[in-house]
């Protein structure tokens, strides 16, 4: 039996990519889920969307690589994203590298793992348009928060992204499809189902000729076992009033909504093949809040795209200050080969990038601030995550956090807990995006 272990690098869209997979391993024989060091088999389930992260997935490869002498690896195998956009690229400047593949060969990957280990080492890439969206999975995070994606590539064609050249044209799933995935996970355990896709608010439209995620999100409420439904990845342009009403009406509906709108100025916006204004945007901020009762807004921005000039920066700057985001991520432009916006006049500079992201987050540090500390004396229902041994308590999230990009709650218990349980917290300090708290029975 063929040990294989798997990184996977970006996001939880890839991440569903990657327990796909680890499904198709297991199902051939192999044995998953072991140390690099005494895999037969190293996989790097790679992001390429931005420098950054194509820095971190070359970064993750040459360290896996080092098993090759150190460990047992006998074959060294480059998924995702990155292997999908540079294809044999990646084998020519990486020679640490035996197999790319690309995200129409997911499918086959037990074969190309064997056959790998063998020594027949050859890229494949297939269409990324057979991407099997409906493959069974193995969750490859905590047991009872799982990832559903109900569609994969993208229509938007913003000009600094290059999302449509790596996953094509966007592929939503059927409603029955979706449902009955999510059934089977409940059934396995999982509490909260994070919806994804590049644009969720767009689910549906290539299939059915307009948007169902409201009808979507109403028949997984449905399902027995789910507790909590988040959703990701909404454009602001596709939200309506039909699903702002589903959020505030249906219990299981987390009160949280991501809607990353990456600028406000309506040049920029006009430039980056995106929609809206500085008056826009903030109507619809206001009209969310006032439909939504309690509602956690998340957003991403961008800094520094070309031609942003100061005054620009300047009122994307004061929509932070004036709307208060309680989540927000902020990340410098990337000039991506192949996209729009690369070959843009009026580069902006690297540094300049950087000063002006960093304005941003400062600013919203200190509005998260002011925001965890509104919840001071207040009660929160916490999904227990884990237990923190140094500073002896436990930690979970609330409603108002996503795993991996939110802050978390740490907690003294009352009495030994269950991963996966739903506890109240009573919340007595901050630092900094956590909350500090004491259970209560």
């Amino acid at each position: 039996m063929y040990k294989v272990s798997m990184v996977s690098l970006g996001c939880p869209k890839n991440q569903v990519d990657a327990e796909m997979m680890l499904y198709s391993l297991k199902a051939a024989g192999f044995q998953i889920g072991v140390e690099e060091a005494q895999a037969d088999a190293i996989i790097i389930n790679t992001c390429g969307f931005i420098e950054q992260a194509k820095a971190e997935a070359i970064e993750n490869i040459l360290e896996a690589s080092r098993y090759k002498t150190e460990g047992s690896c006998k074959a060294l195998i480059v998924t995702g994203c990155l292997a999908e956009r540079y294809r044999d690229d990646v084998t020519e400047e990486i020679p640490e590298v035996d197999v790319c593949v690309g995200l129409g060969s997911n499918n086959n990957i037990a074969e190309i793992v064997k056959t790998a280990i063998e020594g027949n080492c050859k890229n494949t890439y297939g269409s990324k348009e057979d991407l099997n969206l409906n493959a069974p999975r193995v969750l490859g995070g905590l047991p009872f928060t799982a990832y559903l994606k109900i569609a994969d590539g993208c229509d938007n064609c913003c000009t600094y992204c290059a999302i449509p050249q790596i996953r094509g044209r966007m592929r939503s799933r059927t409603i029955e499809e979706c449902v009955g995935e999510a059934k089977l996970l409940a059934q396995s355990g999982v509490k909260e189902l994070i919806v994804v896709a590049q644009d969720t608010t767009a689910y549906g439209i290539d299939i059915y000729g307009t948007s169902k995620l409201p009808e979507l999100l109403n028949e997984l409420c449905k399902i027995e076992g789910l507790k909590w439904i988040r959703t990701l990845y909404t454009y602001p342009e596709r939200i309506t009033d039909e699903l702002l009403e589903t959020i505030a009406n249906q219990e299981k509906i987390v009160k949280y909504l991501d809607m990353p709108i990456q600028h406000v100025n309506d040049k920029i916006l006009k430039r980056m093949n995106r929609k809206g204004d500085y008056q826009s945007l903030s109507a619809l901020v206001d009209k969310i809040r006032d439909k939504v009762d309690g509602i956690t807004l998340r957003t991403t921005l961008i800094t520094g795209f070309p031609g942003e000039t100061d005054e620009q920066f300047c009122e994307l700057h004061n929509f932070v200050k004036e709307k208060c985001f309680e989540r927000l991520g902020c990340f410098t432009y990337s000039a991506e080969e192949g996209t729009i916006a690369a070959e843009y006049d009026n580069q902006i500079d690297e540094q300049l990038k950087q000063d002006r992201m960093e304005l941003i987050m400062q600013t919203q540090l200190d509005i998260a601030a002011r925001k965890t500390q509104e919840k001071i004396n207040t009660v929160q229902t916490v999904l227990v995550e884990g237990w923190d041994d140094y500073i002896k308590c436990y930690f979970g999230r609330c409603e108002s956090d996503a795993p991996e990009i939110d802050g978390k709650v740490f907690f003294i218990p009352t009495r030994q807990l269950t991963l996966g349980d739903f506890v109240k917290v009573q919340i007595n300090d901050t630092l900094e995006y956590d909350l500090l708290g004491e259970m209560t029975e």
